[in-house]
């Protein structure tokens, strides 16, 4: 790779693939949408191209001269209208997906997830074998996984796109899921579900750049990878240790998951039926993936790209105490 271009440069994995990117001395332009997004993206050393994920014409001449798209930016909320999810992750694929072949990309890696597989039952260690449900519960899980199929679909011998799926991504400068849950913490809302003693995959985003970018190198055309940090760990432990990392003690309180899901369940059919747009207490889709075992296997990526975690679960836990 000599000259990438980067979508959701300014997010969570945005900032540190730039960063992963930089320190290889590949030439980085990222997608900006607003001022403070471009600002970060040049503070990281990449080319702010201006723009949103409507805009063809200008992803195309920013990626004009680039050998490889990353395509990070996505809606990425556990709630919210179903035409946000599909401006943001299936058109705004589609529209990233045109733009790279108009300006002769040779290679588009896509960034997906495990919710994908939300719906189609218990996710224990799943790999890529695994079909995709055929009614996926939320909208995110739903809109992630239409646009990896449109991803892996337009590979061809001229084009080659790829996707990777990290679970749990986590790390010091998280913005998103570990903000979400220390605000659960502070206000009272959070509990473990049947106590929170069950398994899950994570991968730390330094992992999570580090198999993407394998997968542009040596990734196989219209293929999909899982990315993990190695063996599952406890789930309550895990969020605990994440907690204390940042100086905030973890509540004993648990609810059953049973319950918790019927409340959801109730909760969609109250929120759906009044079109109620704040997010509600609880929604099945954010249950099904941190209340209860998600666990998948990267051993395709491991064989197949050369895959090894470069932060270990301790490592990662103990860089978490220091400042971003």
């Amino acid at each position: 790779m000599k000259c990438v271009f980067v979508t959701g440069g300014s997010g969570f994995v945005g900032r540190n693939l730039i960063r992963a990117l930089r320190e290889k001395n590949v030439e980085v332009r990222a997608l900006a949408r607003s001022d403070s997004s471009a600002a970060t993206v040049e503070e990281l050393g990449a080319q702010a191209v201006r723009g949103d994920l409507q805009d063809e014409v200008a992803m195309r001449n920013g990626m004009e001269g680039c050998d490889t798209v990353f395509h990070a930016a996505a809606y990425v909320k556990s709630w919210g209208t179903p035409e946000d999810f599909y401006d943001a992750n299936i058109l705004g694929t589609a529209i990233v997906l045109a733009a790279a072949k108009k300006a002769n990309v040779s290679t588009v890696v896509f960034i997906s997830t495990e919710a994908l597989l939300v719906g189609g039952g218990p996710i224990r260690n799943a790999d890529e074998t695994r079909q995709l449900p055929e009614k996926p519960i939320g909208q995110y899980p739903l809109t992630k996984g239409l646009s990896e199929r449109t991803v892996l679909s337009a590979n061809n011998t001229s084009f080659r796109t790829v996707s990777v799926r990290p679970r749990f991504i986590w790390g010091r400068d998280d913005t998103s899921v570990l903000t979400e849950i220390i605000k659960a913490v502070e206000s009272g809302r959070f509990a473990w579900l049947d106590g929170g003693h069950y398994k899950t995959s994570t991968c730390h985003v330094a992992n999570v750049c580090e198999g993407a970018i394998l997968a542009a190198e040596k990734g196989k055309g219209g293929e999909a990878y899982f990315l993990t940090d190695g063996e599952p760990v406890e789930f309550r432990w895990f969020i605990t240790q994440m907690l204390a990392a940042k100086g905030v003690k973890a509540p004993k309180k648990s609810v059953p998951f049973k319950l918790a899901y019927a409340l959801a369940w109730v909760c969609e059919k109250i929120w759906n039926l009044f079109r109620i747009k704040r997010q509600p207490p609880l929604n099945r889709s954010e249950l099904l993936l941190m209340g209860e075992e998600v666990t998948v296997n990267d051993s395709k990526a491991r064989r197949e790209l050369g895959y090894a975690e470069t932060i270990s679960v301790e490592e990662g836990l103990k860089e978490m105490q220091t400042q971003p």
